[in-house]
């Protein structure tokens, strides 16, 4: 197995390439983000500019910005900076009827402690339980995008009835890398596509989409930015749980996302058993770039399993009896082809021609060089 020679990313990964001294595309990539947005004073200096922008935007208004919440460390961390800057946030979690008790204390307790008001958005768990169970029958890797698109959905629309101009979210590339696109790639077209095909006919009442034209009219029209603070700061993960366990009682969950006991199964169990794939190496390969850790000590985390069988067997038991599927049921899904992405219709193309030809138009949408632009840079430099 060739493994790039910087980080761990290796042949498993769709669409890896290596060069003449045995690097990787994918560590091409990150170094092209981290290239596009430098930290240390520069970074600190465009954070305060959006600081800057953010307070004049919420002049009058109850709100500077929205965060999202999960209980995580990256979000929970998020909401102490945000304080620290004076920033008025309002916090927003959705519920999917899977977050794990620990997550909800961790959000009440820094809420709570900051006077950080909190929105919490309930979608009805048959609707949530018809599209996940609609991802798994369709093969699809990542099953978890319904969560992932109810989460972005429900921040621009509150951000929109609140008249908030600002999203702040706790997402960082130097932890978590690039994920190729066929493993995760997701949008609202495919989602209705794949509801109504393995659904079993639940309308989506309460369940919020934020399909390409919604995004490009909050974005242009009503001007609502997308901001990644740990894209600017000297953000360290390893001392933001510190931090948070000492000032804010905040607890640990154990792995990357395991807040929510679904996306723990997916990650833990539904990818790494049924596709092969293993996550961890994008996210400490990043990290592995970023100084957090070693080369050595990733490769040592890679051989470690993600948690012990009868724990990855209990997550399994949850989620199949929380989800009302049969054993007859499970193993059906389990024993289907497994899919990628790219197998159902999906707005990709466009949303590629896009990227390519408006590249203006997205400073409109986002305070940061998206990632599917600079990987689009990287393709096309051939690096």
């Amino acid at each position: 197995m060739r493994v790039c020679v910087k980080g761990a990313w290796d042949e498993t990964i769709p669409g890896i390439v290596f060069d003449e001294n045995g690097v990787s595309n994918f560590c091409r990539l990150q170094e092209k983000m981290m290239a596009d947005h430098p930290r240390g004073a520069k970074g600190r200096s465009d954070w305060e500019k959006l600081v800057s922008d953010m307070k004049n935007a919420g002049r009058r208004k109850g709100y500077d910005c929205v965060i999202g919440v999960s209980g995580g460390v990256d979000s929970s961390y998020l909401l102490h900076l945000a304080h620290q800057y004076g920033l008025r946030p309002l916090a927003v979690n959705l519920d999917n009827g899977f977050n794990s008790e620990i997550a909800v204390q961790n959000i009440y307790k820094v809420t709570s402690r900051l006077g950080i008001d909190l929105e919490t958005y309930v979608v009805e768990y048959e609707e949530m339980k018809d599209l996940l169970r609609a991802y798994m029958k369709a093969g699809m890797p990542w099953i978890d995008t319904p969560t992932d698109l109810a989460i972005k959905a429900t921040m621009y629309k509150i951000a929109g009835q609140e008249g908030i101009r600002y999203i702040l979210r706790g997402n960082d590339f130097r932890s978590e890398g690039k994920q190729p696109k066929e493993w995760t790639y997701a949008d609202a077209r495919q989602l209705r596509f794949i509801h109504k095909t393995f659904g079993s006919g639940i309308r989506l009442r309460t369940y919020p989409l934020h399909t390409l034209p919604k995004m490009i009219y909050s974005g242009l029209v009503r001007g609502i930015r997308d901001v990644r603070p740990f894209y600017y700061l000297d953000y360290s993960k390893q001392e933001a749980k510190r931090l948070m366990m000492e000032e804010y009682e905040w607890k640990d969950y154990g792995g990357h996302h395991h807040e929510n006991l679904f996306t723990k199964f997916a990650m833990a169990y539904w990818l790494p058993l049924k596709f092969g794939i293993d996550k961890r190496k994008i996210n400490l390969s990043a990290q592995v770039l970023s100084g957090a850790i070693t080369r050595d000590e990733a490769l040592a985390q890679l051989r470690q399993p993600f948690a012990s069988d009868k724990e990855l067997e209990l997550t399994r038991a949850y989620v199949q009896k929380k989800l009302a599927l049969s054993d007859e049921a499970f193993t059906a899904i389990w024993s289907a082809p497994a899919r990628n992405t790219f197998d159902y219709p999906s707005d990709y193309g466009l949303i590629y021609g896009l990227v390519k030809r408006f590249r203006p138009i997205l400073k409109k949408l986002y305070s940061y060089t998206p990632m599917s632009v600079s990987a689009v840079d990287v393709i096309e430099a051939k690096i």
